[in-house]
């Protein structure tokens, strides 16, 4: 079984003279002290005279000519995720490439949320390896899931009981604690498809940052949709939001979960999506099909009001939380036993 490793180190490229541009064909994309090419991120401080430091050897561990691709395993549309097997460690890992025909201020947006994807690190969230720019994409190199993720998961099992759900609720609880407290990011775009689960039992968060800004910025009228059904009302509404973004799309990811269907109804346009979930009365999970605890704990996360919702440390310490601890629910044997032909084949590879 491969070992998973290390983020990569970074090291330092040969200066150029395209520091703060853009190219957008194969060579290199760039922004500030954000570098990234063929050869992967690095980030290139420079002096107070402007000069760049001292060059340090490439790190070579980890180079795209060295992942062979297995097969796709998600499709978008501003790209797809390939399964891809490092030629000499035997490592899996998923490749998101990432066409970058987009404008210069998206570009921008995408430098930067590069950055916090390097260095965040975490047991709870996807992690992040590397990055390569190649032939007008971005690639980048991602911690491989092999369960898939809860939408895939959802597809197979329809609904998933209390306990469980309880179980995968708290890695998902922590993994927003780290990205709200320890590195004040908002993720902006959390569902069923970007919580992603392995053959360990383990549940991460995937996605926050640069997936979602593409995601925002594309025209197709699904992706427009889809992206926007698990909004708050503040931000659907175009107000200002913060951290309790993320609460109010927990409480309806975890309501679907539960359900096996969406809390909202099927809406055909934006208009009729906002008109839902702002003036309608907030989703809450049935009385009489779920524990009491598990309908309060919906109903912290799904306050129309901002202000109204529970934090991610105070829903961590919310009832419904340890409600089943004593039953010492196995997920990993969960995911595996109940989930996709995917899951088993790929955790006697790993």
């Amino acid at each position: 079984m491969a070992t998973p490793r290390k983020p990569m180190k970074l090291t330092l490229p040969p200066p150029e003279s395209t520091m703060g541009k853009f190219l957008t064909h194969s060579g290199t994309f760039r922004d500030g002290d954000l570098l990234v090419n063929k050869d992967g991120l690095r980030i290139v401080p420079q002096s107070e005279g402007g000069e760049a430091p001292p060059i340090e050897p490439l790190d070579s561990q980890l180079s795209l000519d060295d992942l062979d691709v297995i097969k796709v395993i998600g499709k978008g549309s501003s790209g797809n995720v390939q399964l891809v097997r490092h030629k000499f460690t035997g490592q899996f890992f998923a490749l998101k490439v990432i066409q970058l025909n987009i404008e210069d201020s998206i570009r921008r947006q995408i430098a930067k949320e590069l950055k916090i994807n390097l260095s965040t690190q975490y047991q709870y969230i996807v992690v992040f390896y590397q990055c390569f720019y190649f032939n007008g994409a971005i690639s980048i190199v991602l911690e491989y899931m092999d369960g898939g993720s809860l939408s895939d998961f959802l597809k197979t099992v329809k609904t998933i009981p209390e306990d469980y759900l309880a179980a995968i609720c708290k890695q998902i609880l922590k993994g927003l604690i780290y990205l709200h407290h320890e590195r004040h990011i908002i993720h902006r775009d959390l569902k069923p498809s970007n919580i992603l689960i392995n053959h360990r039992g383990e549940v991460k968060i995937s996605d926050f940052g640069v997936s979602a800004i593409i995601s925002s910025s594309s025209g197709q009228r699904d992706t427009f949709i889809g992206t926007r059904y698990y909004m708050a009302p503040e931000r659907i509404n175009a107000k200002k939001h913060g951290y309790m973004s993320d609460i109010w799309s927990l409480g309806l990811v975890i309501l679907e979960c539960a359900t096996g269907n969406f809390p909202f109804p099927p809406c055909d346009s934006f208009y009729e999506l906002l008109e839902a979930v702002v003036n309608q009365p907030p989703p809450s999970a049935p009385s009489d099909q779920f524990s009491p605890e598990f309908c309060s704990f919906i109903s912290a996360c799904t306050q129309k009001d901002a202000k109204d919702r529970s934090s991610a440390q105070a829903l961590l310490n919310h009832p419904y939380l340890s409600m089943y601890d004593d039953l010492h629910v196995d997920l990993a044997s969960y995911f595996t036993t109940a989930g996709s032909p995917l899951a088993t084949f790929n955790s006697r590879q790993l």
